[in-house]
């Protein structure tokens, strides 16, 4: 009689158990049907560098492999829009991107603030000028990151709010360039390349205390990209590329997918 009670109780639990998995189960699939999202942003939020452009996004090419994709396609949102851009600073952000934005929306990603802060031209310099120029113009690239971003950034932050005051804001940093005293043996001095590193993580750091001032939630992917950068032997980051050159210092489909993917799928 008592085993058979036992028995009794265990099935009941087994079947409370399945039903609330079941439930949670519901509930996630639910939760996940209900989200709109909307990704907004640079080069590095449209997938340039990683090939397999939407033919309909023009010059702003955006990858089918960019990490906004690979969420919607892992999470099938309500709804999704994709309006991040080759090229596109804060004001760019402000004025053209944030059409999709409503009080309905529930999700948004962006990163912004590197083409702000000249971070194309500053890699440039360092390509063709040597070691001082490019010091010279790193330097320019942390003043204007010291004093003037943090406005930029407060702005089109200010904007995103306003016009999606319900949504979960993500906001993604860029990763370091180079591994240094890694498997490169020409192309720019290890001073240089500390340097560009160096000004990265400043452009980071001003980028998260922004994102806490604004209550937003910050997506740091220097941590999965350690070991897959310029000079690791794995990069997941396209050096200088003279045939296509829009794809220098930019993700890699990998970088997409194994960077910027997994800290999105996390935070989201």
């Amino acid at each position: 009689m008592k085993l058979s009670r036992l028995a009794s109780v265990a099935a009941t639990l087994a079947a409370l158990v399945g039903l609330g998995l079941g439930g949670a189960g519901v509930a996630s699939a639910q939760e996940a049907a209900a989200t709109s999202y909307v990704a907004l942003g640079d080069s590095y939020s449209s997938g340039v560098g990683a090939g397999s452009y939407d033919s309909s996004s023009g010059s702003c090419k955006r990858s089918t492999k960019a990490y906004p994709v690979l969420w919607k396609n892992a999470n099938a949102p309500a709804s999704f829009h994709f309006t991040a851009c080759s090229g596109a600073k804060t004001g760019d952000v402000i004025n053209n991107q944030l059409g999709p934005l409503t009080s309905g929306t529930t999700l948004v990603s962006i990163s912004i603030g590197g083409n702000d802060a000249g971070f194309a031209d500053a890699m440039t310099t360092c390509v063709l000028q040597g070691t001082n120029a490019c010091i010279a113009r790193i330097n320019e690239a942390r003043t204007y990151i010291s004093n003037t971003l943090p406005g930029k950034l407060d702005a089109v932050y200010n904007a995103i709010r306003s016009k999606a005051p319900n949504a979960r804001v993500v906001v993604l940093n860029y990763p370091r360039f180079y591994k240094l005293n890694g498997s490169c043996w020409a192309g720019l001095s290890e001073t240089s390349r500390a340097a560009i590193n160096d000004a990265s993580d400043h452009l980071s750091d001003t980028i998260a205390k922004r994102v806490a001032n604004h209550g937003f939630t910050f997506g740091d992917v220097r941590g999965r990209f350690t070991g897959h950068e310029i000079c690791s032997g794995d990069s997941w980051l396209h050096s200088v590329d003279w045939l296509n050159i829009t794809n220098s210092y930019h993700p890699k489909a990998a970088g997409q997918s194994g960077g910027y993917y997994p800290v999105m799928e996390g935070l989201a």
